[in-house]
């Protein structure tokens, strides 16, 4: 009885949880097959679909499949999003100092083609200290590139911090 009432409980509140991230399904084929529709399942198959297909890097690098090459606004939740879906690769590309990966999230952030070559060299340095081992999350990432950039003379303008 109790595992029954917890799925319902569960049940019943993926609604809201759904409702509250509104853009959650950031840009790329899914979300444009997608498009207008609400509610779980059209949230699911958005992400599943841009998640499966690779889509985003291409989007994010060209400005199509709806997504943005200026990250102005919504830099920070953009990278995050983006890291999330590459973190393996990230932490690859940053490792070397470049990769394509890399150069989405510097798009994504907004960095400039005059100082990418100082963006990567500032994450292939400041490699453990951005991705601090297997359990860094997303956020922890882009937070850990934010203050490693905020202390760069170069990288400083692309921060908030």
């Amino acid at each position: 009885m109790f595992k029954k009432t917890i799925l319902a409980a569960a049940f019943i509140s993926l609604p809201a949880g759904a409702a509250m991230a509104k853009d959650s399904t950031g840009c790329g084929a899914g979300t444009m097959i997608f498009e207008g529709q609400s509610g779980l399942v059209p949230q699911v198959l958005a992400v599943t679909t841009n998640g499966i297909s690779g889509n985003q890097t291409f989007g994010i690098s060209t400005g199509t499949l709806g997504c943005d090459t200026n990250g102005t606004v919504q830099a920070s939740a953009r990278a995050t999003q983006f890291a999330s879906a590459n973190m393996e690769k990230l932490a690859h590309d940053m490792a070397a100092g470049g990769g394509e990966t890399l150069a989405s999230l510097a798009d994504v952030i907004g960095v400039a083609e005059a100082d990418r070559d100082a963006f990567y060299q500032a994450a292939r340095d400041n490699f453990s200290s951005i991705y601090a081992g297997a359990d860094t999350t997303a956020g922890e990432l882009v937070d850990n590139l934010g203050k490693v950039m905020a202390e760069d003379r170069k990288l400083s303008a692309y921060t908030t911090a």
